[in-house]
């Protein structure tokens, strides 16, 4: 167990402690994939390089993880897919398109509340300089 998962997720001040500063170590490490890659690649490269930075940085990721979708009370099989979910806090969406449009945010936070996570993170990489394309997603539950 790292220093972001907690035993007693009834902490939900450490919990939101926790989910800013892993929000900003996410945010350092897409950093370094951009600088290395730069813009320009499909997102699955840059899927799979920020998986390889973040677990360089002792990170648990699960890439492509399944989320069942429930629906009136019945399940309907695997719903969506999370591009990145970071030890099991941060859901990471990932893009290499222009720009971020209000429909991603709001994808996003669907995401966030259909999987019971709180902090969100969207990333586009299409940019030259990274941090005008991240936008930080909280899902008030």
């Amino acid at each position: 167990m790292n220093r972001f998962q907690h035993g007693d997720h009834g902490d939900t001040e450490n919990t939101e402690m926790d989910g800013k500063e892993l929000t900003g170590e996410v945010i350092g490490a897409a950093i370094e994939v951009h600088r290395l890659l730069g813009p320009g690649l499909l997102e699955s490269a840059y899927e799979l390089a920020l998986e390889r930075e973040l677990a360089l940085c002792g990170h648990t990721v699960s890439r492509q993880k399944k989320v069942p979708l429930e629906y009136k009370g019945m399940s309907l099989g695997d719903g969506f897919r999370l591009d990145l979910l970071v030890d099991d806090i941060l859901v990471v969406e990932v893009k290499a398109i222009e720009s971020l449009l209000p429909i991603h945010e709001a994808q996003l936070l669907t995401y966030l509340r259909l999987a019971g996570k709180r902090f969100g993170l969207l990333v586009n990489f299409n940019h030259k300089v990274l941090k005008e394309g991240i936008r930080r997603v909280v899902n008030g539950y």
